[in-house]
């Protein structure tokens, strides 16, 4: 008597991922410190992006201390010091420089001198690289935010907020500002040819938003056609968004629109983030094919 075996196919188990999504995190998380470390080494990129916005605030306050109050009464009573009309600018500009500015130079050096080439060979996933970018940039604005805000009320004598409300807006409107800054200087750092021509290329764009989204003249001065062509971007609304934070009620007739219009802050926003993901994902190479 013989009995037949049917030979039963091998059973495949999925291969397990190299890197987990938990394992990218806690490596991303782990480069924080490290990221915050080469930043601290650079003396121009904490200048130009940590320090430059409260020297900035410091030279606006002392240059029209003698100028009386912005929005005060003919007969010279009310309205705001200069160093309080210039804060919310400043603040913005901060949230723009820490990530645009910064990751675009950044990340493009990097390209240059071949780190991320070294990267690229190495286990290090890409999302881990972008959390330790990411984590760098809001770590050092929180800082920024916080060091402005302290020299704003204790060199010049502005007044914070002082309602839940306003810091509620406060916080969504400096976080949404400053992680669609981090996507936009990703995506800004593919730009450069070189690693050299980073700063050439990155700081005049900065700049240029600067001047024409109202963190250095007031938005309502400038020509209607300059005013609709600021809105497009995302700098006018952080910096309307930080208004809407810090001055009286009674400026929010001075926009575009006469009101703060906070939905359209947190849609123009959300739209440039969306942005600045694709434009990462179509224009960031890691080198190696499995990323």
């Amino acid at each position: 008597m013989t009995t037949t075996t049917t030979a039963q196919p091998p059973t495949t188990e999925p291969a397990p991922r190299i890197h987990s999504l938990g394992r990218s995190i806690r490596l991303g998380l782990s480069r924080v410190g490290y990221e915050l470390k080469v930043y601290a080494r650079q003396g121009d990129s904490v200048f130009f992006t940590f320090l430059f916005p409260i020297l900035m605030l410091s030279i606006f306050a002392v240059a029209f201390s003698n100028a009386g109050n912005i929005g005060a009464a003919p007969d010279g009573t009310g309205g705001i010091t200069w160093a309080a009309f210039y804060l919310p600018g400043m603040v913005a500009a901060g949230m723009l420089l820490s990530g645009v500015q910064n990751l675009g130079v950044d990340i493009a050096g990097e390209k240059g001198d071949g780190t991320l080439k070294r990267l690229g060979g190495s286990p290090l996933p890409v999302i881990s690289y972008f959390i330790g970018k990411i984590g760098m940039v809001l770590v050092s604005a929180v800082l920024q935010a916080a060091l402005l805000l302290v020299v704003a009320r204790f060199a010049f004598g502005v007044d914070l907020p002082t309602g839940p409300e306003k810091w509620l807006l406060f916080v969504w409107v400096f976080l949404l500002g400053v992680v669609t800054s981090c996507v936009l200087g990703i995506a800004l750092s593919a730009l450069p040819r070189s690693g050299k021509s980073a700063t050439a290329v990155v700081i005049p764009i900065v700049l240029l938003l600067q001047f024409i989204s109202g963190v250095y003249l007031q938005f309502s001065m400038l020509p209607e056609w300059l005013q609709n062509v600021a809105s497009i971007f995302p700098l006018k609304w952080m910096a309307q968004g930080m208004r809407a934070v810090f001055l009286p009620e009674s400026f929010a007739a001075l926009e575009q629109t006469g009101d703060w219009n906070l939905p359209w802050v947190a849609i123009i926003m959300g739209v440039w983030f969306v942005v600045g993901l694709f434009l990462c994902r179509m224009t960031f190479r890691w080198i190696r094919k499995d990323s």
